[in-house]
């Protein structure tokens, strides 16, 4: 199930190649950074690592803006539900809305198909209040993430008001 993109928003979303690869470790790295730092836990190596194990090119999405990019996501479809792996904003163009135009092509993408969004961040990371913010419910705690779902939104169809969803 792809994400459509929305032709009245100015981010876009790029299917990345395998090629991509070192740059979305750095889009990563420089993302993530201050969080990680702020907990003790930054390790370049370590970040590269473990984006390289779990990388599908074709579950990657460049992020961009007036064809820049500025950030990546990875979403991988289940049977039951839409993973967010990763969604990653470069610090100079977080806070200008282009998480949230992101997660309103994956949101469109998961209620078309019925399945509920679940999604890990950082517990140090401000993260936590995007999601939150965004509708996703605080699920459980590991040792440095907090898991939240986000369930899907279907129209109504028993006496409702118009517009109205359940």
């Amino acid at each position: 199930m792809p994400i459509k993109p929305n032709p009245h928003s100015p981010v876009t979303l790029v299917r990345a190649q395998q090629r991509d690869l070192n740059d979305l470790v750095a889009i990563r790295i420089e993302a993530m950074r201050e969080s990680l730092e702020r907990v003790g836990r930054f390790d370049p190596v370590r970040a590269r690592e473990r984006f390289a194990g779990g990388f599908e090119a074709h579950n990657t999405r460049y992020v961009e803006v007036s064809g820049e990019r500025v950030g990546f996501v990875v979403v991988k479809h289940h049977p039951t539900e839409l993973v967010l792996e990763h969604l990653y904003v470069r610090p100079s163009a977080q806070g200008s809305g282009i998480g949230s135009a992101v997660l309103a092509q994956i949101f469109e993408a998961a209620d078309a198909a019925a399945l509920p969004i679940t999604v890990g961040a950082l517990k140090e990371s401000a993260a936590n209040r995007f999601y939150t913010r965004h509708g996703f419910v605080f699920v459980e705690s590991s040792e440095f993430d907090n898991y939240y779902v986000r369930q899907h939104l279907t129209p109504c169809n028993a006496p409702c008001q118009p517009g109205e969803m359940i």
